[in-house]
């Protein structure tokens, strides 16, 4: 979605500089492949191996190596300012649909991820690889599963579309720090306004890429119209991107006046949305509604964004005692107490809410997690096995499970749990940190240390993870197997910066070759 600015919170003022001199520097030091900058940015892995791939940094085009690279640099910045929600049940969530709507993709979905951006503007934005990042405001702002679907069908149509990457290949010798001088230009207008998008604005400049920020008229069409095709292909209603759309129009207002027309890459005309409900007129109508699920994750997208001065479980309090009592809004006052110390309050509301839809995930763990505040921990490790046998390898519960095994003092239990989960299920960072602190809390140093060093490896510290592994080798009491698998780990990550050394040195050497030919 276009930038619809408004006043920002004081972390999101700064995050769009910070993000664009990131982006400038990573991107340097990925065209130097120096292994000393310490930066080296996650990527597709190669074949054979799950290490990043740095790709050529000699190459002027985009291949499917630098719209990876590209795009994780984006996820690895964003993620080191904190602005991702960090919270597996929203992004269970938040990836279902997006894998629902890149499954109907000639591409199938493979390599999609999809993220919840702490930013209470209506926005959403997706840049090469596969990366989708949806503003907490949109969520907030949609009124329907389909219409929350739609925004995401149309940022997936823009990766699938390669709409960025056709823009780079436009431009002839770009290379690949512009191309990040473009993404950072691009965040610019998505995340932040004022000051900042002007800076990045110059510096966009300074490489000659500033006439091609914004996406075209032409983009933005095909992204509505094969968008629409992947909501309705999904079993959405098609109509949800036209309801949506209109519903951003009504946020532009007079704020958009303070951005350069050229940062304006999602222009809500009424033709376009005209466009938009004709096309969805042409698929059947849907049947079903909305699942259970969209109705709480919103809901926990709102209280875990609110501020510590709103009383947002008076909120509640008032929409219950007003008619509004639905699934979601229960569930929310449940959160809320949680969060403000009143856990017991909040199990009497759950306690009800599980036993009379038990299908649903959400209720299980928010139960689980208030037993264990409330000082209930063998109703709450009651919760969480009965959850677990439900749903088996079920991320949030597990994880969950997991902190409430650690609080009651077994953290053996929690870190078999979730080495059992994770070699099933693609971890996050954080998740792989938990791993790392439940292993060290179980007197496993060498597995702490592991996993400590996997946890640097997807940030893509790899010298930062080749010493944890140097740890790991060197930890007492591991077994033959933990030896074997953490040298095999260190092995591959030592050849791979012997690789980035040695291309480093090639490309130097032809650097000065030119050079001399020049003279």
């Amino acid at each position: 979605m276009g930038p619809l600015p408004a006043v920002q919170p004081a972390m999101m003022r700064r995050l769009p500089l910070l993000l664009a001199t990131a982006a400038l520097s990573a991107a340097t030091t990925v065209a130097a492949a120096a292994p000393q900058s310490g930066q080296p940015i996650l990527n597709a892995p190669p074949a054979g191996s799950d290490l990043p791939d740095m790709g050529s940094p000699a190459a002027a085009l985009l291949s499917q190596s630098d719209e990876y690279r590209l795009g994780a640099m984006v996820a690895k910045q964003l993620r080191d300012q904190n602005a991702i929600l960090e919270d597996p049940e929203i992004s269970e969530y938040i990836n279902g649909v997006g894998m629902r709507l890149a499954s109907q993709s000639a591409e199938g979905g493979k390599g999609f991820q999809y993220f919840v951006i702490k930013d209470p503007q209506i926005n959403a934005f997706a840049v090469p690889g596969g990366f989708v990042f949806i503003n907490a405001g949109t969520v907030l702002a949609s009124s329907t599963e389909s219409e929350l679907a739609g925004v995401m069908a149309h940022e997936t149509a823009h990766v699938t579309q390669h709409h960025i990457a056709r823009m780079i290949r436009n431009q002839q010798q770009q290379s690949i720090t512009s191309a990040a001088a473009l993404l950072a230009a691009i965040l610019l207008g998505a995340i932040g306004g004022g000051q900042a998008m002007e800076g990045g604005i110059v510096a966009a400049q300074g490489m000659a890429v500033q006439q091609e920020i914004n996406f075209t008229r032409d983009n933005e069409w095909e992204a509505d119209r094969v968008g629409i095709g992947f909501l309705a292909g999904a079993g959405y209603d098609p109509n949800g991107m036209g309801t949506m759309f209109e519903t951003m129009s009504r946020h532009e207002g007079l704020a958009a006046t303070y951005i350069p027309a050229m940062l304006i890459d999602h222009p809500m005309t009424t033709d376009r949305i005209a466009e938009q409900k004709a096309r969805a007129a042409q698929f059947p109508p849907r049947s079903g509604g909305d699942s259970p699920s969209y109705e709480l994750v919103r809901e926990r997208v709102r209280v875990v964004t609110t501020t510590a001065d709103v009383d947002i479980a008076a909120q509640y309090a008032y929409k219950l005692a007003h008619g509004q009592d639905t699934l979601g809004n229960r569930y929310g006052e449940a959160l809320a107490l949680m969060n403000g110390n009143r856990a017991e309050e909040a199990v009497k509301i759950l306690t009800p809410m599980v036993q009379e839809h038990e299908g649903i995930t959400l209720l299980h763990a928010a139960l689980g997690q208030a037993q264990a505040r409330a000082g209930h921990v063998h109703e709450a490790l009651a919760t969480f096995q009965h959850a677990a046998k439900l749903f088996p390898r079920n991320v949030p519960v597990t994880v969950r499970y997991a902190e409430a095994l650690m609080a009651a003092g077994r953290p053996m239990d929690a870190h078999n749990m979730l080495l059992d989960l994770f070699n099933n299920v693609p971890p996050t960072p954080d998740q792989i940190r938990l791993t790392a602190l439940a292993a060290s809390a179980a007197g496993d140093a060498g597995d702490a240390y592991f996993y400590m060093g996997e946890y640097q490896l997807a940030g893509g510290e790899l010298n930062l993870a080749a010493q944890q592994l140097q740890l790991a080798l060197a930890s007492p009491h591991i077994n033959q197997i933990q030896r074997q698998r953490y040298q095999a780990r260190l092995d591959e990550v030592r050849d791979y910066l012997a690789s980035i050394r040695k291309r480093q040195f090639s490309a130097d050497n032809g650097d000065q070759g030119q050079q001399g030919r020049g003279r």
